[in-house]
This record gives C-alpha cells, structure tokens and sequence, in this order.
C-alpha cells in the first residue's frame, strides 16, 4: 500500500514476507542417473550409483534477538509524551523474522507470526511493578519448564532443543493469568498486527529525518495507554501457547512464562509535556489573519485617523524592517540613525553604488544620508564595520591573509626588480620558477647537486654585456600590465589563500554574526512566533568586503588586492543565500531538528527545483535559523516524529484513506471528512468512537484499553465494512492506522513581501 509521506519519500505496506522455507529439519536427496547422448536413459542394474542425503536444520531466532535487528521504536524509549491514542510498535531490520516459524491450532491463519507485541501498565508485572521494561535472565530449560508452582511455560518440543540450546540464556517475563488472557492478542487477530514496510527515498530529504531505505517488518500492539502512567512494552514468542491465544484459554494456572526478545518503557504524560500539534498551530496562527503578520519587522498598531509626514516616515521604515539605534556623529553630535540587517521583510532593493567596492580602510563610505530627515542610514557601515571585526576577531583568518598580502607583495617587488633588468627582463619574469629549481638542487644528494653545478665551468660564450639604462623602478600600476606579471602576482595569490575561502563562505551565510545584528530589535521576534525574511544581498557582500579590506595600507596593498580576491573568489561558491525563516519557541527546546520543507515551483501543486537549505543552526536554546539558496513559494513545518506510526486520529476515531480501485482516490489518499467510526453531524451525533465500540471489557473499575479486532462486532470487519468489503490484509489495515503528523503550510506573497 504506497503512501506518499512526502514528495521524497515512499512507502509501501506488504502483508507479509513468505519465507522459503520455515524453522525446521530439512533431508536432501540427490542421485546420478546416466543418458545417452539420444537422452536415452542407461539402465545400470545392480550396479546403479548409490543415492546420498543430507539432513540440515533451518534455526531462525527464537530465544535471543541481536540489537542490529530492531531498527525503531514507538513510543520512543524512555521517553514521555501524549500517547493514548497511539499503538506502540517495533520496526523489524529483518523483514522475513515474524514469519519464519509457524504457529499452530485451529485458529492460526495462514501467515499469521508467531512474534507479537505485550503492553503492561504499572503494577500488572511481579518483576517489574514499576514497568521499566525489565525482564528475568534464565536458561531456555527454566523457560519450557518453570520450577516455580503454579507457572507454566510454551509447549515446546523437538530435535531443535539440543541440550546447548537448552543450556543457553534467554530473557523472559512471568505474567499473571488474568493479565496475560486480558492482553493477548488471539491467533486469528495476529494476522492483521504485523506487516512488511518497503521504504523508498528517491531524493535527498530535507529538515534532518532520520529515513533509512530497506524493507522491515512492523509488529504492532493491540492496547492502548489510556491511563497516564509508565508502560512496559516486550516482544514476545507465542510459540507452544496457541490454545492460550483464544478466547476461552485454558485454566489452572497462576502465571505464563514467556520469551521476551525485545523490551523497553515509555511513560504517557499527557498533563506535563509539551503540546507539540498545538505549538505548531500557534506559531503560523497569525498568518490566518493576514501573512504581512509573519514578516520580520515592528508592528505597530495601526494609526488612528491619518498620520503626519513624520509619523507616517517612520511607519514605512518600520514596514521595511528597520529599526531605530543610538547613533553618534562625527561632530559628536547624539542622535538616532535607521539600522537593518540581513534579514528583510520585503525584497531589498538593488543599492546603485553603496561604496561596496573593495579597497576601503574605514565604514564611512558605506555610510546613507537622508538630506530630506536628516538621518544616517547605518545598515551598510554597520556590516563592514562587523566583517572587518569578525576577521580580526579570527587569529588563523587575519594571519593568513596578512601572510597573504606580504608575499604577493614580495613577488611584486622581485618582479620591479627583473623587469627593471633588461637581460634578467628577456629571460623570464617567472621567479618563483628558477628559485623552486634551486631548492631541488640544494635538497639533492645533501647539496652535492649544488656544489657540482657551481663549480662547472661557465658557457664558453657568455652573455653579452648590455648597457643598463638608469630608470626607477616600475610602479606596480606597469607590472599589473604585463600579462606575465600577473601570471605570476596570480600563481602567488594561490598559494597563500590557504583556508579564507571556506571561513568567507561560512561568513556569507551569517556565521558567527552577533544576534543583535540580525535582529536588531526583540519586538521583531517575540516569544512563541515564527518570522520569515529574505536577504539582503547588498548587506552580506558589505560585511564580506569588510572582512576582505583587513590589512589594506597602502596603494600597492590596494592595487594588488585584487589579485588576492580573484583566488578567494575562484575557490569559493558565490551563492548568498536567498530567504529564510526564525522560530523563537519552546518547540526548537524540545525538538531541535523537527521537519521543515521548502518548495518552489508556484501554488499549483507543480514542484519545480526544491531551494537547498544552506544553513539550519539553533542560534540559542529556544531559537531556530534556517537559510535557503532561493525563495521558496512554499514551506511546511511538521509534527515531528520517530517516522511512521499508528493510532488513533483526533476525536478517537480512524481517519479513513482510500484503499485505490478504479473510480477511486489513488491509494493511500486521506479520505476528506470520511471517518470510523462514522461521526454524526450536530444534535445526531451518537459519539461512537474507538474507544467506546471496539475494545475489549474489563472487569468493573478498570478502563477498556485492548482492541477487539474480531468476531461478528469486531473493529477489523466493521472497518472492511466502510469500504463496502468483507475483510481487510494486514497491510490494508495498517494503512488506516498510520497517523499523519501535522503539517503547517506557509506561503510567501507575490509582491515579494513575505
């Protein structure tokens, strides 16, 4: 049964994995029979090749399960949360395991397993009264046959239970008889309580999903945890306790031994954990009135009547998302100046000539004067000044790039030199060259390679003498202009960029820039909101070119600056990022790696590419930044979750999806308004839910918590019967359990606010 969990995911549900061959003892026989070549057979009489056997057992797990074969849990272990109405189920990395050995009886069905999955409350186990998941280590000999009186344990028989295997350790449990007949899920019943998953994950998913490609078996349970409290969860082996998988079992006994092979705990608090659904809803909340209310920005309230001149200023400032800052000027005069940061409410318009240029020593060329209100516009001077501080902040940045600046401008001045030098001119301007040849000599054979070369003889005809002409040396401008000084000006820039590639490119996404400068002021982001944003190109490439300006002294160190650039920016992706969203809510505390997706592509459904999410990073306990290479047309945040898992929808009751067939739904598609049981409208509505048609009695005092999954009254026919079918497979019903995480949609608007 596919179902689209997202656009890069697919799942399907199998009903089962039929092994070749089950547990048990296997004979195989081969003999040689002779043909001519016309394929007649040759009669060898008495003297026919004798027939060999070979006897071998096929012994799947049955006492001991290794931890490489569980690959998931759910609830999760040890953990605390709203789980009433959620069945807890273990994911199997060996698909093949629940059906490798067979149950018997009346009442086994065809490819039922022999594995399922026991939940026990607190107080309900001897052993383990506060139901931490523990279990008793004992021989598989006390497991078959307990000393203990009144305990009894599976029929188990066979040449399979060799005196080493009875002699081996297993983990088990003792369940008291009225606990073990309350709980366990008959034969016929688990058949629908396991199935095999096929996962599919065509591309790369966003938002830090744990999703692993392969095939698993799923064996679910059939309670649930309506009473809060802590709950022990065991897989357990109802091999050799068929009859005591009915409803009438037999009697005479005070408690069942069972095989655990797998056990853990989780603790139902639906009083005193977060509510994740309900945070998800409040964060996008605002949106439903007006989206303009998720942008990064001071709202205000609105203006009574019409504003003055500079009322209304100030109000369109705040609308694009600047914020007033204390701002001294040079005079020494105290005033206030407009200040925004990378991040915008609407798309930053393209700045003619801020002073971006490279090659500058203070901000002030990055400073905007208002003329009309006499105010400075502080955004751009602000991110060169915070670039230059970040670099030299940075011991391993600043040194590399003064190591930098010093040997291209070394390289310059032997090139002034050479090309000063008519004959030294005429040869090459490549020194890096000739000085690399003499280190190889002097490395050679302890510099014996040196010595010979020094003492040979010089060139019978040398050189011949040219006059040199008396002339300055040439400017750096003259060497710039010569295609083979820049070649080697080039080849030394290479060499010495080192790591300032990769420490800018971690700047142009916002590493390590002090909150405050992102948002400069907390009424833009309060508790428990979300904001999205778009950047501000012009702001990023200021700080960068104020992290590149570091060391600048001079016109050589600006003339040659450019070299220096051009090897930085050849080894590094220019990509800025885009757009991006921040969440400041108890919710990044509690989950900090809860699924955020981005799409592009319009709101017709149609998916173009997916924007690349460059930077996830939790700026603080409670605070979440993500940045994306583009504007994404959509984003949804979702429920997070340990992958699929099954239970109940909200108002207990199942929300139905198609099961496919012509004229229908594709499988697996949510069935809109359609539940089971089926709900009433107004006044009409009986109430049915789960809860209160399908599960089993209890004695007086204790609430129902086990489905009923058959019989004539049963969930799993009444079920099959609101698709007009007699049964449903285990995949099928698996199907309708799974539980759809919460997903909030959030568009940006068109005119490029967000």
């Amino acid at each position: 049964m596919p179902e689209d969990n997202s656009p890069e995911l697919h799942v399907t549900f199998n009903d089962h994995f039929t092994p070749h061959a089950t547990a048990g003892i296997y004979t195989v026989r081969a003999r040689q029979e002779l043909y001519k070549e016309n394929g007649e057979r040759i009669d060898t009489g008495e003297e026919a090749l004798p027939e060999s056997a070979q006897r071998f057992e096929i012994r799947p797990v049955r006492f001991v399960l290794k931890s490489a074969s569980v690959h998931a849990l759910y609830p999760p272990a040890g953990s605390a949360g709203r789980y009433g109405t959620v069945l807890p189920h273990i994911t199997l990395s060996r698909a093949v395991l629940p059906w490798e050995r067979e149950l018997t009886g009346t009442r086994a069905r065809e490819h039922a397993p022999w594995l399922a999955l026991l939940v026990f409350a607190e107080g309900e186990l001897p052993g383990d009264e506060s139901a931490m998941g523990q279990s008793a280590r004992r021989t598989v000999a006390d497991l078959i046959d307990p000393a203990e009186a009144g305990v009894i344990g599976p029929n188990l028989g066979g040449p399979s239970l060799t005196p080493e295997v009875l002699s081996s350790k297993c983990e088990t449990i003792d369940v008291p008889a009225g606990v073990f007949r309350a709980v366990v899920p008959y034969q016929d019943e688990l058949y629908y309580l396991a199935h095999v998953r096929d996962v599919n994950v065509p591309t790369r998913r966003q938002g830090g999903e744990d999703i692993v490609e392969g095939r698993y078996a799923v064996i679910t349970a059939n309670r649930f945890a309506r009473v809060p409290g802590r709950y022990a969860v065991h897989l357990v082996s109802l091999e050799g306790y068929e009859p005591h998988a009915a409803p009438n079992p037999p009697t005479g006994h005070d408690a069942v031994r069972l095989c655990a092979l797998w056990s853990w705990s989780f603790h139902h608090a639906p009083d005193s954990v977060l509510d994740i659904p309900g945070l998800i809803t409040n964060l996008v909340a605002p949106s439903r009135t007006d989206r303009e209310n998720l942008a990064l920005r001071v709202n205000v309230p609105a203006p009574e009547g019409e504003p003055e001149a500079a009322e209304a200023y100030a109000r369109e400032r705040l609308r694009l998302g600047y914020a007033p800052v204390p701002f001294r000027t040079l005079s020494g005069e105290a005033t206030y100046a407009w200040y925004r940061g990378p991040f915008t409410p609407v798309t930053a318009p393209q700045v003619p000539d801020p002073g971006l240029a490279p090659g500058h020593t203070t901000a002030d060329h990055a400073l905007i004067y208002e003329e009309e209100h006499g105010l400075f516009d502080v955004s751009y001077a602000a991110a060169w000044t915070l670039g230059r501080t970040l670099a030299l902040a940075d011991p391993d940045y600043a040194a590399q790039l003064a190591r930098a600046r010093r040997e291209i401008a070394n390289r310059a001045a032997v090139l002034r030199k050479v090309a000063a030098d008519l004959t030294r001119a005429g040869r090459s301007l490549e020194t890096g060259r000739s000085l690399r040849a003499l280190r190889e000599l002097a490395e050679a054979a302890g510099g014996q390679a040196l010595a010979e070369a020094l003492a040979a003889p010089q060139a019978e005809e040398p050189l011949p003498l040219r006059p040199r002409r008396r002339s300055g040396r040439l400017t750096t401008q003259a060497i710039l202009a010569d295609e083979r000084s820049v070649s080697a000006l080039r080849e030394a820039a290479e060499e010495h960029v080192g790591s300032m590639p990769e420490w800018l490119e971690g700047l142009s996404r916002l590493a390590g820039v002090p909150f405050a400068y992102l948002v400069p002021d907390a009424r833009m982001l309060p508790p428990e909101s979300l904001r999205m944003f778009r950047i501000d190109p012009a702001w990023v490439r200021a700080m960068l070119a104020g992290a590149a300006d570091v060391g600048l002294h001079t016109s050589q160190d600006l003339a040659l600056d450019a070299q220096i650039r051009s090897a930085v920016g050849r080894r590094r992706n220019a990509a800025l990022p885009a757009a991006g969203l921040l969440i400041y809510s108890t919710l990044v505390r509690a989950w900090p790696d809860f699924p955020i997706f981005a799409f592009a592509g319009g709101t017709d459904g149609a998916e173009g590419a997916q924007p690349a999410e460059l930077r996830r990073e939790r700026l603080a306990d409670d605070v979440l930044l993500c940045l994306f290479d583009a504007v994404p047309d959509r984003l949804e945040i979702r429920e997070p979750g340990q992958g699929i898992h099954f239970g109940l929808d909200q108002g207990d009751v199942i929300g139905l999806r198609s099961l496919g067939g012509t004229g229908r739904p594709p499988l697996g598609t949510p069935l809109e308004g359609e539940t089971f049981p089926e709900r009433g409208d107004g006044a009409d509505d009986d109430g049915d839910t789960v809860f209160t048609r399908y599960l089993r009695p209890r004695p007086a005092g204790q609430i129902p918590d086990v489905l009923r999954l058959r019989g004539t009254d049963g969930f799993v026919p009444g079920l099959a019967a609101a698709f007009d079918r007699p049964d449903l497979a285990p995949g099928e019903f698996a199907l309708q359990l799974v539980n759809a995480p919460l997903v909030q949609e959030l568009r940006p608007l068109s005119d490029g606010s967000l």
